[in-house]
């Protein structure tokens, strides 16, 4: 059998942005309604689905390759793992999760100092133990199985909690006090894996293209035709990832410039390219840019 590459896949809420991530990257993946172990395209590849929460503990004890988790998770298994990249995606907007400590709006916790003797529920048990050890204060901690805003003020005083934009939260009358940790999925890999030679190899290559997918979203590619004369306005005009491609076409005084923009920006500035005496503008879709 040739070799094989175990990597981890967070199921959950991050599950399904990720396939998503990868099918752009070039890795189709095939689920089944109930499976755990989905196919791929990519024979070299083993999948396993496993909760974000555990995934960097099966890294650090061997038993996979490689896997996608969140900062938040893998951090206190983070000695013995390698972080081969951020990958900056979640699971409903382009913002990183972050883990915020809560209270009722009318509550008199305004700070981390006055925890000291409270009760506090959350699922992050070990990222609150390590906020509060940091700031010297004594609490209890306990684990919430969900659920967790509705646990203020009634049967604990604050909750920490995952958040990406507040609106949950402020929709409960709920209000953040600080925040704990900002996370980002990432790629990670096991010690020992990454002393293999074709697996690190394979792991790099993933990264790759991930990366190169991250970076194509939001952009598109422009071409355009133009008179010459005009070149110089163009490019102080296009907001370009690097400087614009510019050919010489076969028609005299004529050139072709081709360049990389942001999509939200291709609607303000092509009436104005146009104005320029630009001709055959095309916008088009970018799956990856490798940087």
């Amino acid at each position: 059998m040739s070799q094989q590459l175990k990597i981890a896949l967070p199921k959950g809420s991050l599950q399904d942005p990720t396939v998503k991530l990868l099918e752009q990257a070039g890795f189709n993946i095939h689920m089944s309604s109930r499976g755990l172990r989905p196919d791929s395209d990519d024979q070299s590849l083993d999948i396993y689905l496993i909760r974000a929460q555990e995934i960097g503990r099966y890294l650090s004890q061997g038993f996979i390759d490689c896997g996608i988790t969140g900062l938040d998770w893998a951090s206190t298994h983070e000695d013995a793992l390698v972080d081969l990249a951020e990958l900056p995606y979640s699971r409903a907007t382009v913002r990183p999760t972050k883990w915020v400590l809560v209270v009722p709006e009318d509550s008199p916790i305004q700070n981390v100092k006055d925890l000291e003797g409270k009760r506090i529920a959350t699922e992050g048990v070990e990222i609150t133990r390590n906020y509060l050890k940091k700031n010297n204060v004594s609490a209890d901690i306990e684990y919430s199985w969900g659920a967790t805003e509705v646990k203020v003020p009634d049967l604990v005083d604050a909750i920490v909690d995952v958040t990406e934009t507040g609106s949950s939260l402020r929709a409960n009358n709920l209000r953040i006090v600080d925040t704990l940790l900002t996370s980002f999925p990432h790629f990670y890999a096991s010690k020992e894996s990454y002393q293999d030679e074709w697996k690190k190899d394979k792991m790099g290559r993933m990264v790759l293209m991930l990366k190169a997918a991250l970076e194509a979203r939001g952009k598109v590619g422009l071409k355009m035709n133009l008179p010459e004369k005009s070149l110089q306005d163009v490019i102080e005009l296009l907001p370009s990832l690097r400087r614009p491609t510019v050919s010489q076409l076969s028609e005299k005084n004529w050139v072709a410039v081709e360049t990389v923009i942001e999509e939200s920006v291709a609607r303000h500035i092509i009436p104005d390219l146009k104005q320029l005496g630009a001709e055959g503008i095309i916008e088009y879709p970018l799956s990856k840019i490798v940087l």
